[in-house]
């Protein structure tokens, strides 16, 4: 019963807001080429898909956070509804990085361009090191935040190696990097599976790590720490059940 709501019901809905919304989203973008608009319907967006596939998101720390803060934004990647969650849950308006290919893609790419998120070209060290520099000039000069996923793509099982480019962002940007756990994704909508499930989502926030007085020589060590503290962040009890959510 489940794979039939998702493929009948859920399926459909989330294409159809998506072609919506992402045509409003270029509309947008001619009238306001800062992005912030575009920001804006992507969190109308993805919260109208956790809601078509009936997914119920709890968030924990938020109070973390500076509202007017910008920062880097570090989180573990297991599923494609992990940016929908990340939109609808942080407060911060956000520019992400998406894999270089997405922004060949008709519409897609068009959309990513002019909303000003970053492509990320994993087989040319100048080209990343590119947008890394670009990241952190969205951050100094304007005060928006950057959402990166260290693992480098989506991971089945657990946490894999984290890269150092989200390390080395905040340190050029001298802004704190915040880790952030994403808890049920995976499981609702696993790599390879086009079944989407309902089910409960936990979003946790953990404490903005400051870059105070770092180097970009300790972009390793900082690294190390966050993946410390998302693996902490991942599996410490107790998880909310039943009436907590």
């Amino acid at each position: 019963m489940s794979l039939v709501r998702s493929l009948l019901f859920s399926t459909p809905l989330i294409v159809l807001c998506t072609i919506v919304m992402g045509t409003l989203s270029l509309i947008a973008s001619f009238f306001d080429s800062s992005g912030n608009s575009q920001h804006a319907i992507a969190r109308v967006w993805a919260r109208m898909l956790l809601a078509v596939s009936f997914m119920r998101v709890r968030v924990e720390g938020l109070g973390k956070l500076d509202r007017k803060g910008a920062y880097v934004f570090v989180a573990n990647h297991g599923s494609f509804m992990d940016i929908p969650a990340l939109l609808a849950a942080l407060p911060q308006e956000f520019r992400f990085f998406a894999k270089k290919g997405l922004f060949k893609i008709p519409f897609l790419g068009t959309h990513l361009r002019r909303a000003g998120h970053l492509p990320v070209d994993r087989s040319s060290p100048r080209a990343s090191l590119k947008s890394m520099m670009e990241a952190a000039r969205i951050i100094s000069n304007r005060g928006i935040s950057v959402l990166n996923f260290p693992e480098g793509g989506r991971s089945a099982e657990g946490l894999r190696e984290f890269k150092e480019g989200p390390a080395y962002i905040a340190i050029k940007a001298g802004v704190p990097v915040v880790p952030v756990a994403l808890i049920g994704l995976r499981e609702l909508l696993p790599m390879g599976s086009i079944h989407l499930k309902s089910g409960k989502v936990l979003i946790r926030v953990g404490d903005p790590i400051s870059t105070k007085d770092l180097q970009a020589s300790d972009r390793l060590e900082l690294t190390h720490r966050l993946y410390r503290e998302i693996s902490t962040l991942l599996y410490k009890e107790p998880r909310p059940r039943g009436s907590d959510w």
